[in-house]
C-alpha cells in the first residue's frame, strides 16, 4: 500500500484562535480540506497570548517540551500545546514561550509600536516547529508556509537540516500574503538566526531585513510559491515569478484546497 503524502503545514495565523483573517481561515481549512483529500497532516502555529487557553481547550505535551532554544546566547524553553479542533478531526500544535508569547497583542503593541523582539521570535517559532516535528518523528514531504513570521523556515530547512532524515526529501512551498510590517530588524538579526551550514552569502543583497527581503528570502529556498491574497505585495509576487520556480497564483475560498493540492502533487513529482 502507497504511503500517505505527508503535509506539514506551519501557520502565523488560524481562526478560531485569532480572529477571522484570509489567511486564518486558509489556516483553519486548508489541512482539514488537503486531509480529507487523503493526505496526512500537522498543523503549528504561535501560542500568542490573545489565544484564550480555556475556551480553546489547550493543554500542554510533556512528551515534547521541555526543550532549550538558544538565540542570542540565551536559553529559551520550548514549550508545546495541543488542542482539537473536533469538526475537521485535526489538531494544532502551538509553539509557546514566557518571553515571546506572554503578550495580550501579537506583532504591535498597545502603543502601535511593532515589539522589537519580532526578529528572535520568528527565528525561535520556526526552529521550535521544526525541533518538534522531528521529536513527533514524523518525516513531511511537503512543508507550506503561512506568514512572513514563518519565513526562516525554507533557509533553515535547505541550508542548516538539509541532511536530516526528516527533511532531506522535503519540498518546502511559501504563501505569500497582504500582511507587511513595517520596522527594519536589527543588523544583528543574521547572528541570531546563524546555525551551522547557513552562510553568509545565503543572504547576500537581502539586507536590510526587512519584510520585503525575508520574504525573497523564504522565496530562494523554497520549491514553490502560491499567492495567498490578492492584494498581495506586488514586489513579492514579480520576484517569485521571476525566480522561474512554479508559481501558483491567487485562488480563491471556492478552488483553493483542490489547487493546492494539484500543486503539491506536482512539486513531488519534480
Amino acid at each position: 500500500m502507497k504511503e500517505k503524502t505527508k503535509v506539514l503545514f506551519i501557520s502565523q495565523e488560524i481562526t478560531p484562535y485569532l480572529p477571522e483573517t484570509s489567511m486564518s481561515k486558509i489556516g483553519r481549512f486548508l489541512p482539514q480540506g488537503i486531509q480529507e483529500k487523503g493526505k496526512e497532516i500537522r498543523t503549528f502555529m504561535p501560542r500568542f497570548g490573545c489565544i484564550n487557553e480555556r475556551r480553546n481547550q489547550l493543554h500542554e505535551v510533556i512528551r515534547l517540551s521541555g526543550m532549550n532554544l538558544i538565540i542570542d546566547d540565551t536559553d529559551h524553553p520550548l514549550i508545546i500545546k495541543v488542542a482539537s479542533i473536533q469538526a475537521a478531526r485535526m489538531q494544532v500544535y502551538f509553539i509557546d514561550n514566557e518571553d515571546y508569547f506572554h503578550r495580550k497583542h501579537i506583532f504591535v503593541g498597545k502603543d502601535g509600536e511593532e515589539f522589537k523582539d519580532n526578529d528572535e521570535r520568528a527565528i525561535f517559532f520556526a526552529r521550535g516547529v521544526l525541533e518538534t516535528t522531528k521529536k513527533l518523528r514524523w518525516a513531511p514531504n511537503i512543508i507550506h508556509c503561512h506568514g512572513w513570521f514563518t519565513g526562516l523556515v525554507p533557509l533553515i530547512i535547505k541550508k542548516a537540516m538539509n541532511e536530516d532524515p526528516h527533511f532531506a526529501k522535503s519540498k518546502l512551498v511559501y504563501s505569500i500574503y497582504n500582511d507587511d510590517f513595517k520596522s527594519t530588524f536589527s543588523d544583528t538579526f543574521p547572528e541570531k538566526f546563524a546555525m551551522e551550514g547557513i552562510e553568509k552569502s545565503d543572504y547576500a543583497g537581502l539586507t536590510p531585513f526587512n519584510y520585503e527581503n525575508l520574504s525573497k528570502l523564504a522565496i530562494n529556498f523554497s520549491d514553490g510559491i502560491i499567492e495567498g491574497h490578492p492584494d498581495a505585495n506586488k514586489n513579492i509576487t514579480d520576484y517569485a515569478k521571476a525566480s522561474g520556480k512554479p508559481f501558483l497564483k491567487y485562488h480563491d475560498e471556492e478552488t483553493y484546497i483542490d489547487a493546492y493540492n494539484k500543486f503539491y502533487d506536482e512539486l513531488m513529482n519534480k
